[in-house]
C-alpha cells in the first residue's frame, strides 16, 4: 500500500483536520492530525514543509501521488489552507480526501463517505466553503459523544485522550490509515465497504 518511490506531480490532497501546537496534541479534535502523522511514519517522512497554511510533504500512497497536509490555520480556518493547495495543484475536490474527528460516531468507529454537509464541524464548514461545494471524501474517526448532556462541547472536543482510551484510539488511527491507502489504491466504493 505504501510506496517509497519519489512522488510525481500531485494527484490527491490528504488533509488531516487539527488545531497545531503542543498545547492540542492528543485531543479527540486532533484525530486528523494524528491520522496524517500516521500516514507520514509509515512512508518514513516528515510532514514539517510549511506551505499553503500547511504543514505539508508529498509521498505515494497506494499509487498515488499524495500531498499530506495538516493546516495551521487553526480547525475553524482549515479551508484557507485546503482552497490555496487545491487552486494551487488544480484538484478537484472529489480528490480531496478530509480526515476529521467525528462526535456522532463511538470512539474508534470509521466512517467514509463521498460527500456530505458539515453536520456541525466547523472545519468541514469551512473547507465546503472555500471549495465551494460538499462533494469531497470524506473519513470521519469516531471520538464518542459528551459524557454528559449538560457539559461543553468544545471542553469535549478539546480533551486529551488518556489511559485506554488513548490505546483504543492508537489502533482505530492505524486502522483509519489503513483505510486512506485503501481509498487511494482501490477506490472509494472498496473503502467504504471494508472499513464503515
Amino acid at each position: 500500500m505504501f510506496s517509497f518511490k519519489k512522488a510525481g506531480p500531485v494527484e490527491w490532497l490528504v488533509v488531516g483536520l487539527g488545531n497545531p501546537g503542543p498545547k492540542y496534541e492528543w485531543t479527540r479534535h486532533n484525530v486528523g492530525f494524528l491520522v496524517v502523522d500516521e500516514l507520514a511514519e509509515r512512508a518514513s517522512l516528515p510532514v514539517q514543509k510549511l506551505k499553503y497554511k500547511a504543514l505539508t510533504n508529498t509521498t505515494v500512497i497506494g499509487g498515488q501521488s499524495v500531498l499530506l497536509m495538516k493546516p495551521t490555520t487553526y480547525m475553524n480556518l482549515s479551508g484557507e489552507s485546503v482552497g490555496q493547495a487545491a487552486r494551487f495543484y488544480k484538484i478537484p475536490p472529489e480528490r480531496v480526501l478530509v480526515i476529521s474527528d467525528d462526535v456522532a460516531l463511538p470512539q474508534g468507529k470509521l466512517r467514509i463517505r463521498r460527500s456530505g454537509s458539515a453536520g456541525g464541524h466547523n472545519g468541514l464548514k469551512n473547507i465546503i466553503a472555500h471549495l465551494g461545494t460538499d462533494q469531497f471524501p470524506r473519513l470521519k474517526v469516531g471520538v464518542g459523544g459528551k459524557p454528559y448532556p449538560d457539559s461543553d462541547m468544545a471542553d469535549w472536543v478539546l480533551g486529551k485522550f488518556t489511559g485506554q482510551d488513548k490505546a483504543a484510539m492508537e489502533q482505530a488511527i492505524a486502522k483509519a490509515a489503513d483505510a486512506v491507502a485503501c481509498l487511494l489504491e482501490h477506490g472509494i466504493d472498496q473503502a467504504m465497504a471494508k472499513f464503515n
